[in-house]
C-alpha cells in the first residue's frame, strides 16, 4: 500500500511526543521482514506491552482427511450451521502450510479482540454490512469487500446484520501482483485497479479506558489469551505503509481479448505460494469464432479453488451461491458437458466468484465431509 497518516503524530520519528500532562505517548514500530519490509509507527496512550494475564486456549489447527482417491471436490457452505462472532463462527474447510481457508456466518459482535500473529488475513464479504474496529482505525464493510488485515493488527468485527465471510488466514504478507507495480510501488496503467479503488481506515477512535480487555492471539498453532490492563485501541496517531485496507470486487476492471484469456488476468492479490483472483461480470471474447467457455486444462503446478458468489457461472452445472469447488493438480478439469457449446455466441457473463490458486496441494478438513457433494467428480460424464 501507499503512505498514509491518521491522527496526531510528532514531527520526527523516535523523538519525544508528550501528552498535555507532560507524560509521553508510547511509540510502537510495527513492521514486516525485520526492519526492511513495510512498516508503520503507532503512538499509544499506554504501553502496548502491558499484559496482566496470559494463558493458552488451545490448538486452532484443523484435522485433515487422510489421502484418498484424487478427485474434484464440491463443498456446499450454505449447509454449515455454526454461527456467532467473527472468530467463533470460523469453519476451516481447506488448508496447507501457506494458508487456511474457510467461511464464517457472523451474527453477533465480538466481545473480545483478536490478532493473527502468523500472517495477514483476507476477509471477503459475501453479504452483510458492518464495521471492523482496529488499532489503526475503523473500516466499514459492505458486500464484495476484500478486507485485508496485516499481521499483528488487533481488531474486532461488529456486524450491522448477518454477514457471510470467506476468509483466508495467510502465513505470509498479502500484496497486489508485482507485475502491476512499477519500481516505486505505484500501480501501472494496465493494472485492473488503481490506488483510488483502495480504502484505508475511515476514522481513528481513541480509547483511554483502564481495566481488563482480552485479546486472543493466534500464533504457533495455538490460540493464546492476553489480558491487557487498558483498552487495546488506544492509538492517538500513526503513519506508514502497513495498515488494514479494503478493495471491493466491483472495482476490479476485467481484462478481455479476442480469444479466451487465461486465469492470471483475473489475479487480484498474491501471497507466498498462492494467488487470489476475481471473476467479475465482463464481455466475452470478440473473435468471430471465439469459444467463451474456458478450455480444458491441467493445473500441473497448482490447485484451483473457486468460491461462487453470485450469477450463473457459465462453465459449471449444479453450483449454487456459496459453493466451493476444488480442482486439484494432477488431473485435468474444465467446462461441464454442454456448457462449451452453450457459450458460443454469448456476449457477456454476469458471474461473480473468488478464485484461490495454491502452489502446494490443498488438504480438506475432515468436518467438510458433512457438506460435500460426493457426486461432483462424476458430473463430467457425457450422456
Amino acid at each position: 500500500m501507499y503512505y498514509r497518516s491518521m491522527g496526531k503524530i510528532p514531527h520526527k520519528r523516535h523523538t519525544m511526543f508528550k501528552k498535555e500532562n507532560g507524560s509521553l505517548y508510547r511509540e510502537q514500530v510495527m513492521g514486516t521482514k525485520g526492519f526492511s519490509g513495510t512498516q508503520s509507527i503507532l503512538y499509544h496512550h499506554f504501553l502496548p506491552t502491558e499484559v496482566v494475564k496470559s494463558s493458552v486456549i488451545g490448538s486452532y489447527l484443523p484435522e485433515y482427511e487422510k489421502q484418498d482417491a484424487l478427485n474434484h471436490r464440491h463443498l456446499l457452505t450454505t449447509s454449515i450451521e455454526s454461527k456467532g462472532d467473527a472468530l467463533d463462527a470460523r469453519e476451516y474447510l481447506l488448508g496447507n502450510s501457506d494458508l487456511l481457508i474457510g467461511t464464517a456466518m457472523v451474527t453477533e459482535a465480538m466481545d473480545k479482540y483478536y490478532r493473527n500473529g502468523d500472517g495477514d488475513e483476507l476477509l471477503f464479504i459475501h453479504y452483510g454490512s458492518g464495521k471492523v474496529e482496529t488499532m489503526f482505525g475503523t473500516i466499514t464493510y459492505r458486500p464484495g469487500d476484500y478486507v485485508t488485515i496485516p499481521i499483528g493488527t488487533i481488531y474486532r468485527v461488529v456486524p450491522n446484520e448477518d454477514t457471510k465471510i470467506l476468509f483466508i488466514e495467510s502465513f505470509s504478507q498479502l500484496t497486489t501482483p508485482r507485475r502491476y507495480r512499477n519500481e516505486y510501488g505505484q500501480l501501472l496503467e494496465h493494472s485492473p485497479f488503481c490506488e483510488r479503488d483502495f480504502r484505508g481506515p475511515e476514522a481513528l477512535e481513541t480509547f483511554t479506558d483502564k481495566g481488563e480487555y482480552e485479546v486472543i492471539t493466534k500464533t504457533r498453532g495455538y490460540l493464546h489469551s492476553h489480558v491487557l490492563g487498558h483498552h487495546p485501541l488506544d492509538v492517538v496517531g500513526w503513519d506508514g505503509y502497513l495498515y488494514p485496507w479494503v478493495f471491493n470486487i466491483e472495482d476490479f476492471e476485467p481484462i478481455t481479448g479476442r480469444v479466451h484469456q487465461p486465469p492470471p488476468v483475473h489475479q487480484t492479490f498474491e501471497g507466498h505460494n498462492f494467488v487470489v483472483c476475481s471473476f467479475v461480470p465482463r464481455l466475452y471474447d470478440y473473435h468471430p469464432e471465439a469459444i467463451p467457455a474456458p478450455y480444458y486444462h491441467s493445473n500441473v503446478n497448482s490447485d484451483e479453488l473457486l468460491y461462487y458468489v453470485a450469477g450463473n457461472f457459465m462453465s459449471r452445472k449444479g453450483i449454487e451461491e456459496g459453493s466451493i469447488t476444488l480442482h486439484p493438480s494432477g488431473i485435468p478439469h474444465g467446462p461441464h458437458p454442454g456448457t462449451t457449446e452453450a457459450s458460443i455466441g454469448k456476449k457477456e457473463t454476469l458471474e461473480l466468484a473468488v478464485m484461490i490458486d495454491t502452489f502446494k496441494p490443498l488438504k480438506i478438513v475432515k468436518k467438510a465431509h458433512n457438506i460435500e457433494d460426493k457426486n461432483y467428480m462424476f458430473t463430467w460424464i457425457e450422456k
